[in-house]
């Protein structure tokens, strides 16, 4: 986590976390794909495949979730009166509190503003350009972006080249809702014993149960890696291993 927060300071960048739910996505959508080849780095938000991968013999030292990132973004953030954060996503007005709540705790106007969209935000042009003037307006540097996989990654792929004054992009699923208080993140031992997944689908199942079924099939895919007979559908005859 230091490391990729010097990093970002350093030289920005788009940063993706990968977790079971992007794995399932990236089996079936091209488009997802590309847009996680476009990122500047990728973290690992899954004990689960951080295990796996690290049986592979790959050289991972630790998960990077999302929400611990927005977390240590905003901390280091807080002292830096160079860092300016605008929070696109959630719901309407959802935004606007957990900037009321960042900056309350920041001692300053470290989100500098927030936009909750429609259902069909990536779909709308005319809303789609208007978030981006405001976020250029805003004089953001950092921006993360709550809009769930895959649709946040792929809107920053799309049109990460409009805002010329935005260095970081954070593509953070619900941490817009854990910021503003709306949604309780799991309890740190639930986190700690890589159980978040179950916290959600006790909280909310309506929203996560499906989510975490379909994902299931992710581990079929890992053992078939690791036998050497996984292939992804979405990938050209040139990109199969």
């Amino acid at each position: 986590m230091p490391e990729l927060l010097d990093r970002l300071d350093e030289s920005g960048g788009v940063v993706h976390t990968f977790n079971t739910d992007h794995a399932y996505h990236l089996h079936h959508n091209p488009r997802f794909l590309d847009a996680y080849r476009s990122a500047d780095v990728i973290t690992m938000d899954s004990n689960y495949l951080f295990a796996a991968m690290r049986l592979r013999g790959l050289s991972l030292r630790e998960p990077v979730r999302g929400a611990d990132l927005a977390d240590a973004l905003l901390r280091r953030g807080a002292s830096n009166p160079e860092t300016r954060v605008f929070l696109l996503g959630a719901r309407p007005g959802v935004a606007a509190l957990a900037c009321q709540r960042i900056n309350a705790r920041a001692g300053r106007a470290l989100a500098v503003g927030g936009f909750g969209p429609s259902m069909n935000f990536v779909n709308d042009e005319a809303e789609t350009a208007q978030a981006i003037a405001m976020v250029n307006d805003s004089g953001a540097n950092v921006l993360m972006v709550g809009l769930g996989a895959p649709k946040q990654e792929c809107w920053i792929a799309a049109n990460r080249h409009r805002m010329p004054r935005v260095r970081v992009f954070l593509a953070v699923g619900a941490v817009i809702d854990y910021q503003a208080g709306v949604v309780k993140r799991a309890p740190r031992l639930w986190r700690l014993l890589a159980m978040e997944w179950a916290y959600r689908v006790m909280t909310e199942p309506r929203r996560y149960l499906r989510r975490y079924l379909s994902n299931l099939r992710v581990f079929w895919w890992v053992l078939l890696e690791h036998r050497g007979d996984y292939r992804n559908p979405g990938m050209g005859a040139q990109d199969s291993p």
